[in-house]
């Protein structure tokens, strides 16, 4: 990867409906050459999906919360399980005092109350720890 596949990145990660043309104005290539490049990028897996960014509360979705899962048991396979809770925007096995991280939103507390008692009742999860978010500075992109 060269700068001109950060750039294009970069710039695809601010606005991924960018035209061909444009980005190729703004790192110095051809539309051609520009769809090119980001085609390999999408080959190689350096771009995974396309998405678009909206905003939690606009749907409802103003709760943020981390929650800390501890286990009884190795939780590297129970993937499939947390992703069964729509709730639940990422999970990460971690190394520490707990075994999984959880990203979870909802529209109130007392629905985060419900995705933990559902949480809990995945086998090998003997409890739960909560993290309500009050306010977000900011969230960034991976920076290419």
């Amino acid at each position: 990867m060269d700068d001109t596949d950060r750039h294009l990145l970069a710039l695809l990660q601010e606005d991924a409906s960018t035209p061909y043309a444009a980005l190729g104005r703004a790192v110095g290539l051809s539309a051609g050459a520009t769809h090119e490049r980001v085609r390999k990028l999408r080959e190689r897996g350096v771009i995974r999906r396309t998405s678009v960014d909206v905003d939690p509360a606009a749907l409802g979705r103003g709760v943020l919360a981390f929650v800390m899962v501890d286990s009884t048991a190795w939780m590297g396979d129970s993937g499939d399980r947390f992703a069964a809770l729509p709730e639940v925007l990422e999970a990460h096995v971690i190394a520490g005092s707990a075994s999984v991280l959880l990203k979870v939103r909802t529209e109130t507390t007392q629905q985060l109350q419900d995705v933990l008692r559902r949480v809990y009742a995945i086998d090998g999860v003997s409890g739960t720890r909560a993290t309500v978010v009050l306010e977000t500075f900011f969230e960034r992109p991976v920076t290419p």
